[in-house]
């Protein structure tokens, strides 16, 4: 019988409460796949979402939660990308994050920098794919032009701030409470308090014509006010509906300012789509990880037994930054 390890189940669709720790035999590696010694877990709005029972696994991925991980490499099986027993790392994953020990592509991990803990290694794989992918692939963010993220205090948002602030230029950040605010200041953002302005009357009045660029998290409730938002040729990528799936387009606005709406997710690609996207990161965006120039940002850490609390913290909106579990 194989080594049993701790794992995060969901016994039903539901809130919080229905995750459970449970034990299950320590997976094994396939060809070109790397077994993983999990030290800490970044969770994700689609692990809040598969929980829900709304968001379910690509096929033939785990059942488990977890789509980002660090830890340490304890087997390899046939091409490692240059990885070996014993090194410390961080990977993008299809689910199975919550556990003691998980299976990741080898071209989907990479080494965690000496001056990354575990748990802040736990934070960057989701978060500079979905950023990378999106902003600077998909809407062409470019050095000089202005931009405007919502949800700024989430670990995207933080993650979309800083590779903003590296890589192009005037960044506006949308949030929901002073301290989010703050901490997204701190970060060279121009924060919005969304619960007492209207986003659309800041960016009109701080911009010439609007923002060029939009990462939306969203969607529908935002739409409208979105478009007004964009300077002529803006682009908008969408990657999440937190404000619903359906929303009114002005589709003579967006003629008229020759926009580009785009929309995404990152766990369904292809295998092969992520191992380019991962390299990409891994050029564009590791020289700024190892310098210490991007930090990611961590709100708390709660030990994998208690992913329920984790979940519950997320979910009622209360982290600035991510949300990691340990073990």
């Amino acid at each position: 019988m194989k080594d049993q390890i701790p794992v995060i189940e969901i016994t039903a669709p539901g809130g919080p409460e229905v995750l459970a720790l449970a034990t299950r035999e320590r997976p094994s590696p396939g060809p070109g796949q790397i077994l993983i010694e999990v030290k800490a877990a970044g969770i994700n709005g689609a692990d809040l979402a598969q929980r829900k029972g709304v968001y379910p696994p690509p096929p033939g991925a785990s059942d488990l939660l977890g789509m980002e991980v660090a830890g340490v490499v304890a087997e390899v099986s046939g091409e490692s990308n240059g990885l070996s027993v014993g090194d410390r790392v961080c990977a993008l994953l299809t689910g199975g994050g919550y556990a003691g020990y998980c299976i990741a592509e080898a071209g989907e991990t990479l080494p965690l920098p000496a001056n990354v803990s575990f748990v802040e290694g736990a934070a960057l794989m989701e978060t500079l794919c979905t950023v990378w992918t999106n902003v600077f692939e998909d809407a062409g963010l470019k050095k000089g032009e202005s931009f405007l993220v919502h949800g700024g205090a989430s670990g995207i948002g933080m993650t979309a701030i800083q590779l903003a602030k590296a890589f192009g230029g005037a960044v506006f950040a949308t949030v929901s409470s002073d301290d989010k605010a703050a901490a997204c200041e701190a970060l060279g953002a121009k924060a919005i308090n969304h619960k007492t302005q209207d986003f659309a009357e800041i960016i009109k009045a701080e911009t010439k014509g609007g923002v060029d660029v939009i990462l939306d998290v969203v969607g529908g409730s935002y739409l409208e006010r979105n478009v007004r938002s964009l300077a002529t040729g803006g682009r908008m990528a969408v990657i999440a509906l937190n404000g619903g799936r359906m929303g009114q387009l002005d589709l003579a606005r967006m003629m008229m300012k020759r926009l580009r709406i785009t929309g995404s997710t990152l766990r369904g690609r292809p295998l092969a789509e992520k191992v380019r996207l991962v390299a990409a990161v891994r050029e564009h965006c590791w020289p700024l990880v190892e310098s210490g120039a991007f930090k990611p940002m961590i709100d708390s850490t709660f030990p994998l037994a208690q992913a329920a609390k984790a979940h519950e913290r997320m979910e009622a909106g209360l982290h600035i930054g991510k949300v990691v579990l340990t073990l």
